[in-house]
């Protein structure tokens, strides 16, 4: 029975893999040649062309989309019997990358749609539909509650800052090499971390990478505890 409820697992977490898989792919070619399948309220954060890339909205989604093609490939090999298990890197590089993707719907609902004019709908139109609300929900659930395992110490928790860390040091170039009289520009501060001051960057960012761990070791701990607890 428990093994019949672990393939059973297996075969769902494969099948929503892929469906992140789909819909990462859609989304971004989608945002990237401007194509709208909602209409109603004027979306924000949907530039076009290669300037997608500079959100972490996009990047976060495209890393949970790749990683999620490569899990879903040594699931299929699982099932077959091609393999015997899937290696911890794996879900390490799931678990980075559902921490990214979940920083991104916590941080569209609880700090831009309040900002939006039009609130959270705003933030929820076209490819952003799927990269603020559906892919991460997805992930969150494909990876904490199908994709169970006890192998991932604690200590590799730290390496989700990566991601965090990477953009975060773009970010502040980008911001730094556009300041004007200690002021910058509105379109170079995207989530409008320093438009009340150059000193928030010293607040913004380590708050930042405490709430992505904080995000990670509460991800990790549901999928560790219901494992431990149906032993």
């Amino acid at each position: 029975m428990i093994m019949e409820e672990k393939i059973n697992k297996m075969k769902i977490a494969l099948m929503l893999n892929c469906i992140i898989v789909i819909f990462t792919l859609f989304a971004t070619v989608a945002l990237f040649v401007g194509y709208k399948f909602m209409y109603g309220i004027e979306p924000v954060l949907e530039p076009l062309s290669f300037k997608i890339f500079r959100l972490f909205t996009v990047d976060s989604n495209i890393f949970v989309g790749i990683i999620a093609l490569l899990m879903a490939i040594k699931e299929k090999k699982l099932l077959t019997g091609e393999i015997e298990k899937i290696p911890v890197s794996y879900y390490i590089l799931k678990l980075m990358a559902t921490a990214s993707v979940t920083l991104t719907f916590l941080v569209v609902i609880f700090y831009l749609a309040p900002l939006a004019p039009k609130g959270l709908m705003m933030l929820l139109q076209n490819s952003n539909f799927f990269y603020h609300l559906i892919i991460p929900i997805l992930s969150i659930i494909t990876f904490c509650f199908l994709e169970k395992t006890s192998d991932i110490k604690i200590k590799k928790l730290i390496y989700s800052l990566l991601p965090v860390i990477i953009y975060g040091i773009y970010y502040l170039i980008n911001i730094l090499i556009h300041v004007e009289n200690g002021i910058v520009p509105r379109k170079y501060d995207w989530y409008l971390f320093v438009q009340k001051g150059m000193n928030q960057i010293y607040i913004i960012f380590p708050l930042i990478l405490l709430i992505t761990y904080i995000i990670t070791w509460g991800i990790w701990f549901i999928n560790k505890k219901d494992k431990k607890n149906k032993k």
